[in-house]
């Protein structure tokens, strides 16, 4: 399970209106037990881009990274966080309307 700390979320402009949808970008600090495989001293964030067309919503991409360093982790969500993921964006991407 995901647990979140701190998050940011901003619509990203599509001047030229190239994209179907609208696009949105997280930026979500995690609390990870040492026992996890993605834990790191130094902190844990995502960066998620999520579409939203119509009633529609999903996680077009993401990225961890070392919240200190700003270094990608070369790892992936597990299926459930994966869902969770998309569960919080789902429940938080309006904010980035305001």
């Amino acid at each position: 399970m995901l647990t979140v700390t701190e998050y940011s979320v901003e619509l990203v402009k599509d001047p030229f209106q190239i994209l179907s949808g609208k696009r949105y970008e997280f930026e979500i600090d995690l609390e990870l037990d040492e026992e996890d495989e993605l834990y790191s001293s130094e902190g844990i964030y995502v960066k998620a881009v999520y579409k939203v067309e119509g009633e529609q919503g999903s996680v077009v991409s993401y990225k961890l990274y070392e919240r200190t360093s700003n270094r990608f982790v070369d790892a992936e969500l597990e299926d459930e966080e994966e869902a969770a993921l998309a569960a919080f964006c789902r429940e938080h991407y309006a904010e980035g309307d305001e």
